[in-house]
């Protein structure tokens, strides 16, 4: 959700919750006002030092040191730095003086570590010129105030023997580790939906030496390209102790995987627009998780044992309505649990949609209540069942018939066997860390003659480097930089690829400059191709306009029985808006006060982000395709840039798996499915451009047959040509669980949101057969158009802001 500078979206409830978060946070922890009688020595409250093993079960064990990441040379560069030749990107925290020997309060080392090199922090808000890779080799690092991540930043501890941060007795502070640090006066240091690029992963949390009353493991207010993956947290097991795992108050994001928590009095504590987790245990925490408020929130493969309450989607506000707004529980098992889901939704909700749910594929076991309300109501029976299909919420058929459901569903098709496991769960698949390759199998970019410096093509060399070590058993390193390439580079099958805090690829050359004959940057095999293809840490641009530029074409898929295969982690393509692309504010400010018929060639950005061909199967996870609405490098303004298409599926068998694919303000479509089968998205996110309908969809980029782009021929008006956020056209065996689908403006104009006539449509399935759970839409009047008709007004699904379908077949 990217959030200008200039004209802010207005979030409604959300920003009157702030008072009521502060209060639900342990004060001590928050504010550092706990008195001296809560302070310990180290000594004084033993823990148990022995955390669970990486959430990845194929890691194996591994003698500290021996994690690649630290082995290897690290010569990445900001190209658009000041000072690229003395700037760090990788840090580690040792030579920063941080002992992490579990005695020595290594805050001010670790702090330093983050913050040299004149880096985003208070008062900055954004900037893509200071990224920081901060490395914590295994250890205990004792913290006493928090550890504040700065904008760009990655906290990555050693994969094969995760670091631990414990909080000392004496701490001070709202959290161990602070994404967006608040003011005294409730003020943050970042826009927290503009809280862009964060990472923290391979760590543990320790908050059991700290008060019983005050202990935070994480402050973590984010937007999009965020991530916590592989953490364990490990929290007091005292009667009557109010520590967190997690704690999120706002933010637009976002995405985690394989984290577990134990102990603790709410493990996790939520609040966000969208977000997608996956993969989360949770042992003796008496409220696993709460939601606080949301649009949507999907949970994948969540496990639960003890405590009193599993999902607690209770909250209400001051005037007695939902705060929230949706939420997916998926694949998941609940055991020895008092109450599954606690849920204050009823027969007289306000607002109609609030408090939606879904239940899908849960295993209970030992379980009092699978669903109850807050005065012990249940609503549905535990025990020890599993549940098919049950949710709360509308529900449509392609007719357009509405029901209000609370209680079993029924499928309209069985889930695809291509897209599940053996156990018949929804396919998943943690992001490669290679515990299991030595550094010396880790073939470094710029050791190989690529510069790097956001000025050299680099196309020769890039060429090289995966002609000859493409396809074999090394792993390819992209040390940070700016890697430009003025012509395709086409990825053997057999490769394996890591960047360092989202190392660029950065297109500039004339095969790109034909919007009739576009042609790949980056092109993933060959069409027919089968073999292993692995992304991760990458980030694609342009330089300039490049209209006929694929970001990246996908052709490989998986040899049969490697499921997942093909995939992508952490890889973003963010075209405009930041140094070094010539598409900035000099170039490209917006002006809605002019009539803009024809827009401005030199910010036409490219053709299409992502595109996954016919033949192609892959898993993508924490995907965000971001044509920028903003700058993010000073000075800071809305901008109109122009890209034709999102992501483009066309993959005829699939299976394609989409975990947390973000697709943002393009021109034609966000996400458009077509004749394809076994594709699974789970929380999709889109927004309309903010432009629209100055001009509207049909400019500057011409609808092209040939890949098969909406026409708009049939509108009359200029909210109807403007951009779809889906379009499923003759497509089958297609599940949607969890979608946001936003249109904020009318030429950079807000008064449509009220009466939700930003855009006439934004959903358009033709011909298909689809499940679509949790749709969210913001300001389009019709959420679906079936066939052509508009079938699912938004009128009928009033929501806390955003208006939700909780079920549709078709």
């Amino acid at each position: 959700m990217a959030r200008s500078h200039s004209a802010q979206r207005k979030l409604g409830f959300t920003n009157t919750l702030l008072v009521s978060l502060f209060t639900l946070l342990p004060l001590a922890a928050s504010f550092g006002t706990h008195g001296h009688h809560h302070r310990r020595d180290l000594n004084e409250r033993q823990v148990n030092m022995t955390y669970p093993a990486p959430a990845d079960p194929a890691a194996p064990a591994a003698p500290a040191g021996a994690f690649w990441l630290e082995g290897v040379e690290h010569q990445g560069i900001s190209a658009f730095n000041p000072n690229p030749a003395e700037y760090k990107v990788f840090r580690n925290v040792k030579d920063y003086g941080a002992k992490g020997d579990g005695s020595t309060d290594d805050t001010e080392a670790i702090n330093s570590a983050i913050q040299e090199g004149s880096r985003c922090g208070k008062g900055c808000d954004s900037s893509t010129i200071t990224p920081a890779l901060v490395y914590f080799p295994a250890g205990t690092y004792v913290v006493s105030k928090p550890i504040v991540a700065m904008y760009y930043s990655q906290l990555v501890g050693d994969a094969t023997n995760r670091p631990v941060i414990k909080g000392s007795p004496s701490f001070e502070g709202m959290a161990l580790v602070d994404s967006d640090p608040y003011e005294s006066d409730g003020s943050n240091w970042y826009t927290n939906q503009n809280n862009f690029f964060r990472a923290v992963r391979n760590m543990v949390f320790d908050t059991t030496a700290m008060p019983l009353e005050a202990g935070t493991a994480l402050h973590w207010q984010v937007a999009q390209a965020s991530s916590l993956v592989n953490i364990h947290f490990e929290l007091s097991k005292a009667e009557g102790n109010k520590h967190q795992g997690i704690f999120m108050d706002n933010g637009s994001g976002g995405f985690m995987s394989d984290l577990s928590f134990a102990g603790g009095n709410i493990c996790a504590f939520f609040g966000n627009q969208q977000f997608m987790t996956r993969n989360m245990s949770f042992t003796g925490c008496q409220t696993a998780i709460t939601v606080n408020w949301n649009w949507q929130w999907t949970f994948k493969s969540v496990h639960i044992s003890g405590g009193k309450v599993g999902l607690d989607i209770s909250t209400m506000n001051t005037n007695g309505s939902q705060n929230v707004g949706s939420v997916i529980l998926l694949d998941s098992s609940i055991t020895d649990t008092e109450v599954g889901l606690l849920t204050t939704r009823n027969e007289t909700v306000s607002p109609a949609t609030g408090g939606s749910a879904l239940l899908d594929n849960v295993k209970l076991t030992n379980v009092g209540a699978a669903v109850a309300d807050p005065a012990g109501t249940q609503i549905l029976a535990g025990g020890t069942t599993t549940i098919d299909l049950w949710g709360q919420g509308h529900v449509y058929d392609k007719t357009g018939a509405l029901s209000v459901a609370q209680g079993p569903l029924k499928r309209s098709f069985p889930k695809p066997t291509a897209l599940l496991d053996a156990s018949g769960a929804v396919f998943e698949r943690s992001r490669p860390q290679y515990t299991d390759v030595p550094a010396s199998k880790f073939i470094s970019a710029r050791s190989q003659g690529l510069k790097g410096d956001g000025a050299t093509d680099d196309t020769a060399a890039m060429k090289k480097l995966f002609s000859s070590y493409g396809g074999s058993d090394s792993v390819i390193f992209f040390d940070h930089g700016v890697y430009i390439v003025s012509d395709t580079i086409v990825i053997p099958v057999g490769t394996r690829v890591v960047g360092e805090a989202w190392s660029v690829i950065m297109a500039a050359g004339t095969p790109f400059q034909d919007a009739a004959n576009p042609a790949p940057v980056w092109q993933i095999g060959n069409s027919g191709d089968e073999g292993v293809v692995e992304l991760s840490e990458l980030l694609f641009q342009t330089r300039g306009p490049q209209p006929g530029a694929i970001m990246l074409q996908w052709n490989s898929r998986d040899p049969a029985g490697q499921q997942g295969a093909n995939g992508m982690w952490d890889v973003h393509i963010r075209v405009a808006g930041t140094r070094g692309t010539e598409l900035e504010v000099a170039q490209c400010i917006k002006n809605p006060n002019a009539t803009v018929t024809t827009p401005d060639p030199k910010c036409e950005v490219a053709f299409m982000l992502l595109h996954v061909g016919k033949t192609a199967s892959l898993y993508t996870e924490n995907s965000w395709a971001w044509t920028s609405d903003h700058a993010l490098d000073k000075p800071f303004d809305q901008i109109s840039v122009y890209n034709a298409r999102g992501i483009y599926v066309e993959s005829e068998q699939g299976p394609v798996w989409m975990y947390a694919a973000a697709s943002e303000h393009n021109q034609l479509y966000q996400y458009q499915l077509h004749s394809t089968s076994n594709v699974f998205l789970a929380m999709m996110q889109s927004e309309t451009p903010y432009y629209q309908s100055n001009p509207g969809a049909t400019s500057p980029f011409a609808s092209l047959p040939a890949w098969n782009d909406p026409t708009y021929e049939t509108c009359t008006t200029k909210t109807c040509a403007k951009s779809w956020g889906l379009r499923v056209i003759d497509s089958k065996q297609t599940l949607v669980y969890g979608a946001g689908f936003y249109s904020f403006f009318e030429n950079y104009d807000q008064e449509c949101i009220p009466g939700q006539t930003c855009q006439d449509s934004i959903t358009d399935i033709q011909n298909s057969q689809i499940s679509i759970y949790q749709l969210n839409t913001i300001a389009a009047t019709s959420m679906i158009d079936y066939n052509g008709e508009k079938i699912v007004p938004a009128s009928e699904n009033n929501g806390t802001m955003a208006r939700c379908v909780m079920m549709f077949d078709a």
